[in-house]
């Protein structure tokens, strides 16, 4: 984590290294964009909200290389450590975020999320964080990966930690009372571990009684998400790659082979996301949220080589991006295991308030 000046008594703050901070840099994990990038102007909208909430900046955050990974490994600037088991990922791509906060280095930090990147680290660390609605979060001044999908959200230790970050981000941010008859939709999704699955299962019963869902179009909504992603991330950065010499190995092949497989698919994937937006409407006409687990199983160990074995951690995370909607991730314990699950709490559109007041009751529940 890059560090910076931050005087006074208020949180302590890390943002991700593709936020634009005043006075530094913002290289979004590449050593092609840090080799030309400038000290930023400007803090971006939500540094500067945070900022004029007192809180301090206390660095820049290490970061997947364009944000475009979900395993949190850089060969170009280091792969922070996990600090529940140093064999194992961050996550990503807001790895350095999700490691700041977990080992005490900062009590907020700001990530951002396209198809799981404050969720993923989140659950690969043990902490809380909060994908907030598309366009709720202003994206000025953030390195772009899709902005289709693109948001901004906080990560803490806790949901305490949580609500502090949207303040931060939007003063005067207040949970919801937590409604206690309020019903649990849980999405049923395919090749989730039982043992995660039974751990979601028990901490979501606490509150209440949960009743089982299903979303017809949750698996292909990864697939629609992915066609945004690739083409918009190789319109960020197809000019990059003049110099392989400058992008990892993995990167240069993902911008060029994702750019490839979405071609002639967006209007497939657009009304893809409409469907699932509209059952994902229904099953919340129902329910207070939906949830389901974060990842289908703990953090693994690193893929190894230049392959693409990070995707599939965001099977699970994906399809609420595609949607446009919020999601809560907040750790669970495993029994029999030194790492936790996490289970995602999904909200109607702008109900973050009800997101962090229902997190804040189950984390209680959990004790």
């Amino acid at each position: 984590m890059k560090t910076d000046d931050a005087p006074g008594d208020g949180p302590r703050l890390a943002v991700k290294d593709a936020i634009d901070v005043a006075g530094l840099p913002t290289t979004a994990g590449s050593r092609a964009v840090a080799e030309r990038a400038e000290p930023a102007a400007a803090d971006a909208p939500v540094v500067a909200s945070a900022r004029a909430q007192g809180a301090r900046i206390v660095g820049k955050a290490n970061l997947t290389e364009f944000c475009l990974g979900a395993d949190g490994v850089n060969p170009w600037s280091g792969t922070p450590v996990n600090p529940l088991d140093p064999s194992r990922i961050p996550g990503g791509s807001s790895s350095g975020s999700a490691v700041a906060v977990a080992t005490g280095e900062a009590d907020v930090a700001f990530g951002t999320d396209t198809a799981g990147s404050v969720r993923i680290p989140a659950a690969c660390c043990g902490i809380a964080a909060l994908k907030t609605t598309h366009g709720r979060v202003p994206l000025g001044g953030v390195y772009p990966l899709s902005p289709t999908l693109d948001t901004v959200g906080p990560m803490g230790r806790d949901v305490a930690a949580v609500v502090t970050g949207m303040r931060l981000i939007e003063p005067g941010f207040v949970p919801d009372a937590y409604d206690a008859n309020m019903t649990v939709g849980r999405l049923r999704v395919p090749n989730v571990d039982p043992a995660i699955d039974a751990a979601v299962d028990d901490a979501l019963r606490r509150l209440g009684p949960i009743t089982d869902e299903a979303c017809e179009h949750f698996q292909d909504a990864a697939l629609a998400g992915g066609v945004f992603i690739a083409e918009e991330a190789y319109e960020q950065n197809g000019h990059l790659l003049g110099d392989p010499s400058k992008i990892s190995e993995r990167m240069y092949r993902r911008l060029n082979v994702l750019k490839e497989a979405a071609a002639g698919r967006r209007a497939w994937a657009e009304q893809l996301c409409k469907t699932l937006r509209a059952e994902f409407d229904a099953l919340l006409d129902r329910h207070g949220v939906l949830a389901l687990p974060v990842l289908a199983g703990v953090a693994p160990e690193p893929a190894g080589g230049d392959g693409d074995g990070d995707l599939p951690l965001t099977m699970l995370t994906g399809p609420v991006n595609a949607a446009g909607l919020p999601a809560f991730a907040l750790p669970v314990p495993l029994p029999g295991s030194h790492l936790p699950a996490s289970v995602q709490l999904i909200g109607p559109a702008g109900g973050e308030e009800r997101l962090c007041a229902v997190a804040a009751a189950l984390e209680a529940a959990l004790g």
